[in-house]
């Protein structure tokens, strides 16, 4: 009973890691982690000591660099910090607000979630006081880094959550 409630945490875990990876409100790829300890304390998925250890390696890296790049990118680019939290909280407004009022935005809100946190940073460039070029020129760099960081992390916690149920599969069939 218990390795199913674990089995059943785990997988919870490593949806919400990949939904997470998307939503700055969820810490993605430390879920996805989660979700392989969880299996890994079951039968249905035994991992070695090495492979755990490079995973979570892999997670801290992650981790880091999703702090790092937005910053990066807007520095490159002549960005500022509110160029980075504005392409954040635009994020959110088009994966959640949205789709909640009932404006998908092109397929499936594709545009929501990518024009958005564009248009999230050059507001938050504007607010920080820089001119309509300057602030679309450190938009575009917020953006990209921003982009850059969150495919860092669907990338890890997809593959965690294929690894996941690989092992699962395996060990069930």
């Amino acid at each position: 009973m218990t390795e199913y409630l674990l089995l059943s945490l785990g997988a919870i875990c490593v949806t919400a890691g990949v939904i997470g990876s998307v939503l700055p409100a969820l810490p993605g790829p430390p879920l996805s982690y989660v979700g392989l300890l969880l299996l890994h304390w079951t039968r249905f998925g035994r991992f070695s000591v090495g492979t755990l250890i490079i995973w979570g390696i892999i997670i801290v890296i992650v981790t880091i660099f999703d702090s790092v790049v937005p910053v990066w990118g807007a520095r490159e680019f002549g960005g500022t910090r509110a160029g980075v939290w504005g392409s954040a909280i635009g994020l959110v407004i088009g994966v959640v607000l949205l789709p909640m009022m009932g404006i998908m935005l092109g397929p499936f809100g594709l545009l929501g979630i990518l024009g958005c946190p564009f248009i999230g940073a050059l507001i938050g460039e504007m607010c920080a006081g820089r001119g309509s070029k300057n602030a679309a020129r450190a938009a575009i760099g917020s953006f990209i880094g921003f982009i850059a960081g969150t495919f860092m992390k669907v990338a890890v916690s997809v593959v965690i959550a294929v690894y996941f149920f690989m092992a699962f599969f395996k060990a069930v069939f």
